[in-house]
């Protein structure tokens, strides 16, 4: 019996081959394994930034700053351009003025003036502002629209009043446009 072959009563190239399918199966499970981690790393971080992406085109549209002329590639970091005071010669100007521009601004987004009211005369607290109340129908993306571009746009406009009347369901079916009561007021710089 050859003694010098054998290790622990094992031929050694037994051994080798055996350590060498081992160290061969080992070094595939580990590299399986990162290629796997890699993978899952790359489809989270991607999963992570559609959701980042969504959440952010969400938050824009809840806080008005993605309206429609911004889609069609208008700076939206613009300031709003015109004179923050209705314009006019006198007070009855001013006040056509203002209906002109809820009029414009309910079109914009769709939907239609019903009637309109202006107050002239103001109250005393605030005299040198014009007042119009105006009832419309708008849908609600459009109503959200709306008061975005009264109050964000030139000249300066404060809604003070607002009562929104949800449509009225005809045969179970949802739908319809809100019934909107605005109260707007601006103010009028006079004459110089």
């Amino acid at each position: 019996m050859n003694i010098g072959p054998m290790i622990g009563g094992r031929p050694s190239t037994a051994l080798r081959a055996r350590h060498r399918g081992v160290a061969a199966l080992s070094y595939l499970a580990a590299v399986i394994a990162l290629a796997c981690i890699a993978w899952l790393a790359i489809a989270g971080l991607q999963a992570r930034s559609a959701a980042l992406s969504a959440a952010t085109e969400l938050l824009d549209q809840i806080e008005g700053r993605k309206r429609p002329a911004d889609v069609a590639g208008a700076t939206s970091g613009a300031a709003p351009s015109g004179s923050p005071f209705l314009e006019g010669q006198t007070v009855t100007v001013a006040g056509a003025a203002l209906q002109q521009r809820i009029g414009s601004a309910v079109k914009a987004v769709g939907g239609n003036v019903l009637s309109s009211q202006i107050d002239l005369q103001g109250t005393d607290s605030r005299k040198d502002f014009v007042n119009l109340i105006a009832s419309c129908e708008v849908d609600q993306l459009g109503l959200q629209q709306l008061l975005y571009d009264l109050e964000a746009g030139m000249p300066f406009l404060f809604v003070d009043q607002l009562v929104v009347q949800s449509p009225q369901a005809v045969g179970g079916a949802e739908g319809g446009r809100l019934r909107v009561l605005i109260g707007v007021s601006g103010r009028w710089q006079g004459t110089k």
